[in-house]
């Protein structure tokens, strides 16, 4: 989940699909159907933090780079940034 969040964000089109990955989810689910919920918000927090070490990269040490205004512009739970 949090590889498409943060494929979403940077415009990268995932071209990998596993029907195993989505196989062992719905085992997962099976058992507990609010597991997704509590995965989502995890995948949704590292992907925030891995955004962020991003821009702050892109703006590196001596100011180099500017920011990605499509990056900083919303954090993945849709909050403005």
């Amino acid at each position: 989940m949090g590889s498409a969040f943060l494929c979403a964000s940077l415009g990268i089109v995932p071209t990998v699909r596993h029907a195993d990955y989505i196989g062992a989810w719905l085992a997962v689910l099976r058992e507990d159907s609010r597991a997704i919920f509590r995965a989502a918000r995890a995948a949704s927090l590292a992907a925030d933090w891995l955004l962020e070490k991003h821009r702050a990269a892109r703006q590196g040490v001596g100011g180099e780079g500017a920011p990605d205004p499509a990056i900083a512009a919303t954090s993945m739970d849709g909050r403005a940034a």
